[in-house]
């Protein structure tokens, strides 16, 4: 790893490419290029709410989230590598389940927010939600392995049901939404 950096400025990305893992050049405007810069700003985003005082169980999560956040990174960065596995998109059910059997049962929508840790969560779920967009809108011209949309669909889930976790845990109560006529 020590020698794989040891360039940051390239400086061959000024022409509007950029180079994939193979190799290969493309427009950085390229369907590939967004969904990985989409999946990068997710792991930061990950990366900013671990900042946050969390559960020790909730941390160790989205600590092994972020590490498959690079898995699939990588693979998105070399075409026909594979590097998400169908055991880590299960590895999200289970957790999905575990933490959201803590909970009570929705009867109504909520808002995003609540403690700031949780609110960071909800942010985690809707850049998950794009970067999903832009892995299905990739899939429509390039191959795309299934664990790939699967694992996103299913983070976005984990991410709602520990923002709601988190709140519990900090004694803070979800906030419901009150429809147009119930705030008039």
């Amino acid at each position: 790893m020590a020698n794989r950096l040891s360039v940051i400025a390239t400086r061959t990305g000024d022409d509007g490419t950029t180079g994939l893992g193979d190799g290969t050049r493309i427009p950085k405007y390229a369907p590939r290029i967004a969904a990985l810069g989409d999946v990068d700003e997710l792991n930061s985003v990950i990366g900013v709410l671990l900042s946050e005082a969390l559960p020790e169980d909730v941390a160790a999560d989205l600590l092994a989230i972020q590490h498959d956040l690079f898995d699939m990174g990588a693979e998105l960065c070399i075409p026909g590598h594979t590097a998400l596995t169908d055991e880590q998109v299960a590895r999200l059910d289970t957790q999905v389940a575990h933490y959201n059997a803590t909970l009570t049962s929705l009867r109504e929508f909520i808002l995003p927010g609540g403690t700031r840790a949780a609110a960071q969560a909800h942010v985690a779920r809707t850049v998950c939600r794009r970067a999903e967009r832009a892995v299905v809108a990739l899939a429509e011209t390039e191959a795309v392995n299934a664990p790939v949309r699967q694992y996103l669909n299913r983070l976005s889930d984990l991410m709602f049901v520990l923002a709601r976790c988190i709140n519990q845990r900090a004694g803070q109560q979800d906030t419901f939404w009150a429809g147009a006529q119930a705030r008039q």
